[in-house]
């Protein structure tokens, strides 16, 4: 019998969360730091992009049907990157990911058989990340989402994906197989970006390849060679760039925080097919391996696609490796095979 169709890349719009978080002086902040990083443009267009969407984000018949008319059987929910809140201060950053964990479950739960969740941890408080890991796989999801970095706590560093104190999170995400989905939310780039929709089309795959680095120069993925980590889009440029890290680390010895050639590591890594280009999506495979990439739409968002069976089809490759994409991959990790 074949492999399920599987989508990895999907979201959650959490009423809940959004609730939690109004009137607090920290979301102010947060989008204003938006508005200035997206443009207004952007921004104009992204209001009514996401309200003709919300029957898709919160409706579960609603999401069944599109998936039935995109030809998927089941998909991997993840909330909006809109909900990780990384300006939240400890006790409301463990409220948003408890509501965030506990929304994404019941959603599923309405699907059992069609839908599988992952919810959210606090980057910003890496103390708190292993708790709320435990108990988003105690809701019975998958997994957790989270984003490429996030400002530390008051008076401390901003927390990268190689920051130290995220050691007990990796060690327990790879001791209980939890999948970890790389999805970024905002640029530092800030206002180089707010023009054109820059913000997210340049933004988001530097995001993935400055996030990815870090994970595999540091030495994180030597350290915990188990993990089961899925990167968005792609991973953005590491993955079709990735000989210029390789020649760092054969040239200079300040690069030689992990223990082999970089282009190495992108087979302990899984990476989503949502590259928008055939021609990427083969490089992808080749560079990554068939077995490692996963088909991904980011749906329903407008920067994802409404066929990503179609984009697949497209990129023309062997039987073998458009059915490991197509779903046999993402079905061993979701342990459905």
């Amino acid at each position: 019998m074949p492999a399920p169709t599987i989508d990895v890349h999907a979201h959650l719009l959490l009423p809940e969360v959004d609730e939690a978080v109004a009137g607090h002086p920290g979301l102010a902040e947060a989008r204003v730091l938006d508005a200035r990083r997206n443009g207004s443009a952007a921004l104009a267009v992204n209001g009514p992009m996401v309200g003709a969407r919300v029957p898709k984000l919160t409706d579960v018949t609603v999401r069944i049907a599109a998936m039935d008319a995109a030809g998927v059987d089941v998909q991997l929910v993840s909330p909006s990157p809109s909900h990780y809140h990384y300006w939240a201060e400890p006790r409301l950053a463990e409220r948003v990911c408890g509501l965030a964990n506990e929304g994404t479950a019941a959603h599923c739960a309405k699907a059992p058989d069609r839908l599988y969740g992952l919810g959210l941890v606090p980057l910003q408080h890496p103390d708190l990340a292993v708790a709320l890991l435990d108990h988003a796989l105690g809701q019975g999801l998958r997994g957790v989402e989270l984003s490429s970095h996030a400002p530390g706590p008051v008076g401390t560093r901003a927390v990268e994906l190689s920051d130290p104190r995220l050691t007990p999170f990796w060690a327990r995400a790879e001791e209980t197989g939890a999948l970890v989905f790389l999805h970024p939310f905002g640029c530092t780039l800030d206002e180089r970006l707010d023009q054109w929709y820059l913000s997210n089309t340049v933004g988001q795959p530097t995001e993935n390849a400055v996030a990815l680095s870090h994970l595999i120069f540091s030495g994180v993925l030597d350290r915990h060679p188990g993990l089961k980590l899925i990167a968005a889009h792609g991973g953005g440029y590491l993955p079709t760039h990735i000989g210029r890290s390789d020649h760092a680390w054969r040239a200079r010895p300040d690069t030689r925080g992990c223990a082999r050639e970089p282009s190495s590591y992108l087979k302990q890594l899984y990476f989503d097919s949502l590259v928008h280009d055939p021609h990427v999506l083969r490089e992808l495979v080749r560079a990554a391996g068939p077995e490692q990439v996963l088909l991904g739409s980011d749906f329903p968002f407008d920067m994802g696609i409404e066929d990503p069976l179609g984009a697949l089809r497209a990129a023309d490759l062997p039987d073998p490796d458009f059915h490991a994409v197509r779903g046999e991959n993402a079905a061993v990790l979701l342990n459905l095979a």
